[in-house]
């Protein structure tokens, strides 16, 4: 498999982590639309959310758990934003699941 967060997810490809257990990893994005941009993924392969299932879903209670731990420890109290893009249409455009956690400004509706 080509898959580049599953390169991050086992160290194969350097990132800067935010935070890893050993279910999920979040690292801060290399190209930032936000003051703070981190993404988080589960280590195992799910291509998008589409491919979520009763078996797979409890990482995304996970992801959005660590996601608002991190947005308190990084000063988010005014708010953020979590983005999911699924499938082509959605933006999606690496395909493994993975949520954007965006933050440190104020996110305008709708997004450009």
């Amino acid at each position: 498999m080509d898959c580049v967060f599953c390169k991050i997810a086992k160290g194969e490809i350097p990132s800067k982590k935010a935070y890893e257990d050993d279910q999920i990893l979040a690292f801060y994005d290399l190209d930032p639309q936000a003051p703070v941009h981190i993404l988080l993924i589960p280590k195992a392969h799910i291509a998008s959310a589409n491919e979520l299932t009763e078996e797979n879903s409890a990482v995304v209670s996970h992801i959005f758990l660590t996601a608002a731990k991190l947005a308190k420890e990084l000063g988010l109290e005014k708010g953020y934003r979590i983005v999911n893009n699924c499938g082509e249409d959605g933006g999606q455009t690496v395909q493994h699941l993975h949520f954007h956690l965006l933050g440190g400004r104020s996110m305008k509706w709708p997004p450009g």
